[in-house]
């Protein structure tokens, strides 16, 4: 699936600031976008938080507006979840990255493609702008990435580790 927009949920981008791997989003994709309740969710958490100190400064990242979709706030999901789906589910030529499996299934319900941070790992492996997705897997999971080691082993299959 070719990939140009995508809208971040905050723990995929958090994660990828914290552990000082955002700079491969803006290598991989044209347009990368997160909905206002994403933005303050990254903003207004701990000021010691390296993303909460990056979000207002990173030139890439677009603040958006979404329009939550009823049909998607009834599975109850975060705000931030809520609108990355909505706002995808909207503007189709945009791909959300969440890594929560209920808001995954969520938007695989409404025909929504979704990938996650390992699916952007693999990209930046084929990149050429990582060495190891599996070392970046680990810096993730210690950063507070809540991933299975059978989902880690398959990751790393398929970015051919």
């Amino acid at each position: 699936m070719p990939m140009e927009k995508i809208v971040l949920n905050a723990s995929p981008l958090i994660l990828l600031c914290n552990v000082e791997l955002d700079f491969i989003l803006p290598s991989l994709f044209a347009e990368i976008v997160v909905p206002e309740a994403v933005w303050q969710e990254v903003v207004n958490g701990s000021h010691l938080d390296r993303a909460a100190q990056l979000l207002p400064r990173l030139n890439w990242l677009k603040k958006v507006h979404a329009n939550i979709a009823p049909d998607i706030a009834s599975w109850d999901l975060g705000l931030g979840e809520t609108e990355v789906i909505s706002f995808a589910l909207e503007q189709r030529s945009y791909t959300p990255v969440l890594d929560d499996m209920l808001a995954k299934k969520c938007a695989r319900s409404f025909d929504v493609q979704v990938v996650g941070t390992g699916t952007i790992l693999i990209l930046a492996k084929k990149g050429g702008m990582i060495n190891s997705v599996e070392e970046s897997l680990r810096k993730l999971q210690n950063a507070g990435l809540w991933i299975t080691e059978p989902i880690i082993q398959m990751i790393k299959r398929k970015a051919g580790e």
